[in-house]
């Protein structure tokens, strides 16, 4: 049986929003990964990288086609902590992608961000991780976007997969991407494909 990655997903949107939504469902119809969620169960944006301290954590499984999930009433590094701890999952995910945001998260937006958090608790904990997130616009964004966002991210995960596997990932960082509005008119390079 051919090896399959494993790939914790999280975000700060909550399990039902569309971009982890999208994002899942790609991972998934791929049949190339093990796809794990656990993820807020509601809402949690700009919550940085704040966790819960003194209040005990609900954990309910919900149902996503293809993966074990799980909701959190905590925040996205609670979910990244927790996710990671082996008492929901059996083993550490060799990915954690955090994402994917609704709207961006580039400059100082990552010192606020809940999505950047819960990337950024898993590289605390030593797993590679990523956070992506897609520059949402009122008006001009539709929820399908989010689904070409998680195709132009396949390439990165696979190249990403690729160096965790060789042990040439860089173990002092984490990666945040930011996808454009106008996704589908952005080329990937070649060297990805």
């Amino acid at each position: 049986m051919e090896y399959r990655p494993t790939i914790m997903v999280t975000n700060d949107d909550g399990i039902d929003a569309p971009g982890l939504r999208a994002l899942v469902q790609v991972l998934v119809s791929t049949s190339r990964y093990i796809v794990q969620v656990c993820a807020p169960d509601s809402e949690k944006s700009a919550v940085s990288h704040s966790i819960t301290w003194r209040h005990p954590l609900a954990v309910n499984k919900v149902e996503i086609e293809g993966t074990t999930a799980f909701a959190v009433s905590g925040t996205p590094a609670d979910c990244s902590s927790i996710g990671l701890s082996k008492a929901l999952f059996p083993s550490i995910p060799d990915l954690v992608i955090s994402g994917i945001n609704m709207g961006n998260n580039c400059g100082y937006h990552i010192v606020y961000s809940g999505t950047v958090g819960g990337a950024r608790e898993a590289f605390f904990n030593g797993v590679p991780s990523i956070s992506v997130s897609y520059d949402w616009v009122a008006g001009k964004s539709h929820n399908d976007d989010f689904t070409l966002s998680a195709k132009a991210c396949l390439p990165i995960i696979d190249a990403i997969l690729v160096e965790v596997k060789n042990h040439t990932f860089p173990k002092k960082s984490f990666l945040n991407i930011d996808l454009p509005t106008d996704v589908a008119n952005h080329k990937v390079s070649r060297k990805y494909q």
